[in-house]
């Protein structure tokens, strides 16, 4: 199952900031486990939407260069609210440090003002060519598919 954490593209700044959103349907299937009679975004969904906005902004700024981004490191990670079917969970993820692979970013989750989630996410980027040759023509695959699902969620205001 492919989870899509990231519903819009509402502000990005290239090698800056992002700000997404994500909404809550209970039309979504964990929900009917997670909890019954109580049903809230699991805490992992919601680290993941962080990472999620945090690769989209790596892959804008990086023009799709990498077919792949990673977790490598979640810290200082505080859950502070719940995320609630009907509910919107607003991202934003601003970068703290950069290198040539990695990217550290101070990311935040708020529903209706108030915090849900923050933690500091470090993510990797690669292409599977790196380690496997036979993998390039899985590389632009990926990058082709990732660069239409992006005109998707980010549709920039006129100029």
């Amino acid at each position: 199952m492919r989870f899509s954490l990231i519903d819009r593209i509402v502000a990005i700044e290239p090698g800056n900031t992002i700000q997404a959103v994500k909404n809550l349907s209970l039309a979504e299937e964990y929900l009917a486990d997670h909890f019954p009679g109580f049903p809230v975004m699991p805490g992992v969904l919601m680290v993941e939407s962080l990472v999620q906005s945090g690769a989209w902004l790596m892959r804008h700024t990086e023009d799709f260069q990498y077919s792949t981004i990673l977790l490598k490191e979640a810290r200082a990670v505080r859950f502070n609210n719940f995320v609630v079917p009907g509910k919107a969970l607003h991202v934003e993820c601003n970068v703290h440090k950069r290198d040539e692979r990695t990217y550290t970013f101070k990311a935040s989750g708020t529903v209706d003002g108030a915090s849900t989630i923050s933690a500091r996410i470090t993510l990797e980027q690669f292409n599977l060519a790196e380690r496997n040759p036979e993998l390039r023509s899985s590389d632009e695959r990926r990058v082709r598919k990732l660069r239409e699902l992006f005109d998707a969620l980010w549709r920039p205001a006129p100029a």
